[in-house]
């Protein structure tokens, strides 16, 4: 029965992305000049395991620009080519065009098919027109008289059958050849024994065999590393003849060797699996069965199942607040004993629903990895000199949190790059360095992600918004505002600056989404500037979109959810306490302001237990960088409690960002402090 391999076809694209992303990180460090062996060896590696991927697929087009770019990689690979800034703008635009392949593939969407044959000519261009003296160079040395001779190292004897697909599978024996030739002394012997008439030749077979001798000190890793994408593709035994023999006459042929110089590809192991972007079932279907995955293997699971076992752990930390609370009702001489092994199972729910947790956390590096190529290509187009600095990428959070925070964080390193970093020359006339730099960080903070994305530009202009701000009536003529008050200003749609607008910014549009997207996330952001020496903008996130710690709060006869994020202090107000201010309602003296009071009982439209503010409790809660007093009638208790979205089962309500199932079985609301806030003023203002 024939193999359907498009039932590999998910775990090819997923792991083909990630290796562009390697091969994009490899191609950024490459510096002008000589190539350096490791990085073109780890960029080489990627396109030949796409192109073998590819090929073995049938995704004809990606194979045969995947096949032009290895071609290229190989002449750095042997030094008959350097490195240039031209060559490396191609290679990075080859990865983005592979990536876009591949995207058009598995969407099943055209290939952009001028794009490919633009780019793949150039590719064949540049090697075409490679430095001629170098590339003749080498072979000129040759018949330079050798040192007097001396035994190498291994005598390595190697019968190199490959199989009929080989070339199939995106392979090249030639290219194995020739980096067999140039190890040492070199002899080859071709087996055509196995070539059918011409009328059977199917030119996308192979059918030569190859006995191979190499004199060389050259250790059988290097001779491993020559055949390694062959695996799996070809018959092949290596034997080093020096091993067992004494003297330097050849040994017989074939040779006897043992089992500790003599390597099977076709067998393949595991390790060589998880180093190749090819799809790993693929894999074990052509290479036979592996030996074990060894310790710290990963596989990969799809995110719904993921989301599944969330949703079951949250069920079950539900049904565990339950019979807490009906332990807590029982007595009797086993009353103790059920409270004791109550008392456990919450511990092991904490620890499974921690558990649960990790598996959906993902370092950050996801999303940072894609601004080093950004910000040069940013840098270059706007003729500026920008170095990012990344610092805490492996710092992790839920993958949901993840996803979104991608989108405002290009649209915050864009404007630093744009509107924060100075030209060379302004920046050398105010004594700073001509290059200026980006930087990106993550780190915890208090049961939270902190991101910060800062510049040593400029600064944000207060003067300039303000004048804006006004001229577009968002600013009253005579009004005063606080720095921190101008600076919001770049937070309004449609808001900016910019002289004229360009393809990178100077629209309006970018900063209002970004502040949207992070409020949808429950998070906040900040900005901190200071003329001629840059800014900041520090993005809060929760560490996971799942699970909230809260504090339970009584009104009425329902309960409410506060997430302990945004609540600063509960206190009892006292008679004569309250204000009432224009424009403000009732308010209070907090902390050196002015704090308005929100009654939840008005906002929800219930029948409190307490109407006086001195009967009841006041929890001052803040959003956005603005603080309320809620007014509600008791504290009942912290919690962690699991969010179910209101929206998706009901519909959107201002001021309440989810639904929680409490241990009695009783539904509760969890507020959304901003929305609170929002609300409150326009009842204010109205």
């Amino acid at each position: 029965m024939a193999l359907d391999l498009a039932q590999f076809h998910e775990a090819f694209f997923d792991e083909s992305y990630e290796a562009l992303d390697t091969m994009e990180a490899a191609l950024l460090k490459l510096n002008v000049g000589a190539p350096e062996p490791e990085l073109i060896n780890t960029i080489f590696r990627v396109a030949h395991s796409i192109k073998g991927g590819a090929a073995t697929f049938g995704f004809a087009e990606v194979t045969s620009f995947t096949h032009t770019c290895e071609t290229l990689l190989d002449e750095l690979r042997a030094n008959r080519m350097q490195v240039t800034r031209q060559l490396s703008d191609l290679l990075l635009k080859s990865v983005d065009v592979i990536r876009d392949m591949l995207r058009a593939v598995q969407h099943k969407e055209p290939i952009d098919a001028q794009r490919v044959a633009d780019l793949q000519f150039d590719l064949e261009l540049t090697i075409a027109q490679k430095n001629a003296p170098s590339a003749v160079s080498a072979p000129a040395q040759e018949p330079v008289a050798k040192p007097a001779p001396q035994r190498a190292a291994h005598r390595w004897r190697i019968h190199f059958q490959p199989h009929p697909q080989l070339f199939v599978h995106g392979n090249d024996p030639l290219r194995m050849l020739r980096e067999l030739a140039e190890l040492g002394e070199f002899e080859i012997k071709l087996d055509g024994s196995h070539l059918p008439a011409l009328a059977d030749i199917d030119p996308e077979s192979c059918y030569f065999a190859w006995e191979i001798t190499v004199e060389t000190d050259a250790t059988r890793d290097v001779i491993d590393q020559v055949f390694d994408w062959a695996e799996g593709d070809c018959d092949l035994s290596i034997a080093d003849e020096l091993a067992s023999a004494p003297s330097q006459e050849a040994a017989p042929s074939p040779p006897a060797a043992s089992a500790d110089n003599v390597v099977s590809i076709a067998s393949g192991t595991a390790a060589k699996v998880a180093e190749s972007p090819k799809a790993a079932a693929a894999h074990e279907h052509t290479e036979g069965p592996k030996h074990g995955l060894g310790d710290g293997a990963s596989i990969r699971v799809s995110t719904e199942k993921i989301d599944e076992l969330m949703n079951t752990v949250g069920e079950l930390v539900i049904t565990q607040s339950m019979l807490s609370q009906l332990g807590s009702q029982v007595s009797g001489p086993v009353a103790e004993h059920l409270r004791s092994g109550l008392a456990q199972l919450e511990r092991n729910m904490r620890e499974l629903q921690e558990s649960v947790m990790r598996v959906r956390m993902l370092p950050i590096s996801f999303v940072f990895s894609r601004f080093p190529r950004m910000v040069r290509d940013v840098s270059q187009r706007l003729g500026k000199q920008v170095d990012l600095k990344v610092t805490g990428e492996q710092t992790e959070l839920d993958k949901t949190v993840l996803e979104k925070i991608g989108d405002p964080l290009v649209h915050l390193v864009r404007n630093s790059v744009d509107h924060g970093i100075e030209m060379p020359d302004a920046r050398v006339a105010a004594g700073k360095s001509p290059t200026g730099t980006v930087s990106l960080e993550a780190y915890h903070k208090g049961g939270n992600i902190t991101i910060e994305v800062g510049d040593d530009g400029s600064g944000l202009n207060k003067d300039r918004i303000l004048e804006k701000a006004r001229a577009r009536g968002l600013v009253a003529p005579n009004e005063v505002l606080a720095d921190e008050q101008i600076y919001e200003l770049i937070f309004l749609a449609g808001f900016s600056t910019a002289e004229q607008a360009t393809d990178i910014s100077g629209r309006g549009v970018g900063m209002d989404v970004v502040r949207r997207n992070i409020k949808e996330l429950g998070g906040t952001i900040e900005v901190r500037s200071q003329p001629g020496k840059g800014s900041r903008f520090i993005i809060t996130l929760p560490l996971t979109l799942a699970i909230v710690d809260g504090q339970s709060v009584a009104v009425g006869t329902e309960t409410y959810i506060v997430p302990l994020i945004t609540i600063i202090e509960s206190l009892q107000l006292q008679p004569g306490m309250v204000n009432s201010l224009a424009g403000q309602g009732e308010v209070f003296w907090f902390r050196e302001q002015y704090v308005p009071i929100v009654r939840l009982h008005e906002i929800f439209g219930l029948r409190p237990r307490a109407t006086q503010l001195h009967e009841g409790l006041i929890m001052v809660v803040e959003g956005e960088g603005k603080r309320i007093g809620l007014f509600v009638d008791d504290l009942l208790g912290q919690q962690q409690v699991v969010i179910k979205s209101l929206e998706t089962n009901f519909r959107r309500v201002e001021g309440v960002s989810g639904a929680t199932i409490l241990g009695d079985g009783s539904v509760a609301l969890i507020l959304d402090v901003p929305g609170l806030i929002r609300v409150a003023s326009q009842r204010a203002a109205a």
